[in-house]
């Protein structure tokens, strides 16, 4: 008996993803299915890839088929999906092309070999060895990160050696929700010696700054395409993100070289029937180049700008490859010319005074045409309980605002008049 649609599971699937993944043509003939659900794996005390791959591992077996297996999320869920496709010999990366991903040291190891003049310095280091800063070569500023993380967590500008001791401190305390699950799956995979038992769980690497854009692509059976770059605006005094538009106003000239870093960096990684996003600075002044991380999944902060300029988001691109199609190339036929995704930030902690319930956020979506409002906090809550999916290491995410437009004027004051209209306040004095 025939089969009437392909079962596409999901590991990560939430509601705002399978918004967009419900209204691909491909819905037509797939079935979206959750491997892991979102609240499964984000949020929660304590991350077991063994055990979501058992939940995982459950629902395929409850659903009797998988046709394929996709991700839009960092860490776990993008290090799952190489080993669910493998187990069950679906279209999908290698697990090490993509450990060379996620294991941000090993990356940088990789990128050195293709392209660098276009990566800082590093150095990886052990947070727990005393004599760390002495052992790092080279003066601030720079940062240090953990060898995997996401959304910044536990990364820090470091100015002198008392920053570097109280951001020590910090990582100490939290570091091992990430790397201890980590390290365990480098230990099964086939992972350099040097790499898998290291205690050097971070890195330093110099300061590298500039505009800032993300490339976004894929690889279609070992070919490298590069289908679009979306630019990604800092808060003025802060590193934190302030938004991503798309697309990319970098000069064409940039774009194209940004777009051969990436081919030769994938290539050189070996990631195959995967999307990417590869986050670049550029400097105006000198017209250097530096990338800072590759990313083995698409990126799902992005996915609605495509949709409003494209008409269809690039869950498309990660949906055919898993299925082993080539994705079909995407058109400019959206509502609007340019879009954006703001993140409304609090820089300080404390407790939410005011925040709009679902009733009102439904009603400014309807006002505001294009507007996605989704708000992180509620009235009472306190800034420090939010998850890490909301903050990083100098902010807190007070509410995600998508918006289309025809022009970068229009853009900002959909965005100041909706951010009026949310009307969030926060009571600092606690």
């Amino acid at each position: 008996m025939k089969r009437d649609k392909k079962n596409v599971f999901v590991i990560g699937l939430d509601e705002f993803n399978l918004s967009m993944l419900n209204h691909l043509p491909e819905a037509d003939y797939c079935r979206f299915l959750p491997a892991v659900k979102f609240e499964e794996m984000r949020g929660v005390d304590q991350i077991s890839i063994d055990d979501l791959i058992k939940t995982a591992d459950k629902r395929i077996d409850q659903a009797g088929t998988i046709d394929a297996v996709i991700t839009y999320f960092d860490f776990p869920a993008s290090l799952m999906m190489p080993v669910i496709a493998k187990k069950y010999n679906l279209h999908g990366p290698s697990i090490e092309s993509v450990l060379k991903c996620e294991h941000k040291y090993w990356g940088r190891l990789e990128q050195k070999k293709v392209v660098p003049g276009a990566i800082p310095s590093f150095k990886a280091f052990d947070p727990n060895d005393k004599k760390a800063w002495q052992k790092i070569d080279f003066k601030p500023p720079f940062w240090i990160k953990p060898v995997k993380s996401y959304h910044s967590y536990l990364a820090y500008q470091i100015t002198d050696e008392d920053s570097f001791r109280k951001a020590i401190a910090e990582v100490k305390e939290n570091i091992g929700y990430f790397t201890e699950p980590f390290c365990e799956l480098l230990k099964k995979y086939n992972v350099p010696d040097k790499l898998s038992p290291m205690n050097k769980t971070m890195f330093a690497e110099t300061q590298i700054g500039g505009l800032q854009g993300t490339v976004e692509g894929y690889v279609y059976d070992d070919e490298v395409i590069i289908y679009g770059i979306v630019d990604t605006i800092k808060e003025k005094d802060c590193p934190s993100l302030a938004r991503y538009k798309y697309p990319s106003t970098f000069p064409y000239e940039v774009q194209y070289r940004m777009a051969e870093l990436s081919r030769r960096v994938i290539e050189q990684i070996g990631l195959n029937y995967c999307a990417f996003n590869i986050e670049y600075f550029y400097d105006e002044e000198t017209n250097d180049i530096y990338l800072l991380e590759v990313n083995p999944r698409m990126s799902q902060s992005h996915a609605y700008m495509f949709e409003k300029v494209h008409g269809i988001s690039h869950h498309h691109v990660i949906t055919n490859l898993a299925l082993g199609k080539r994705p079909k190339p995407l058109k400019y036929e959206g509502e609007y010319r340019l879009a954006g995704h703001f993140m409304l930030r609090a820089f300080e902690p404390g407790v939410v005074k005011k925040a709009p319930d679902r009733q009102k956020t439904d009603a400014l979506e309807k006002h505001f045409p294009g507007l996605i409002a989704r708000v992180n906090v509620n009235e009472g809550m306190h800034l420090n309980d939010m998850d890490e999916h909301h903050t990083d290491s100098y902010s807190y995410v007070l509410a995600d605002i998508y918006l289309g437009a025809d022009n970068e004027k229009e853009l900002l004051e959909k965005y100041h008049a909706v951010v009026e209209e949310l009307s969030i306040e926060i009571n600092n004095q606690v």
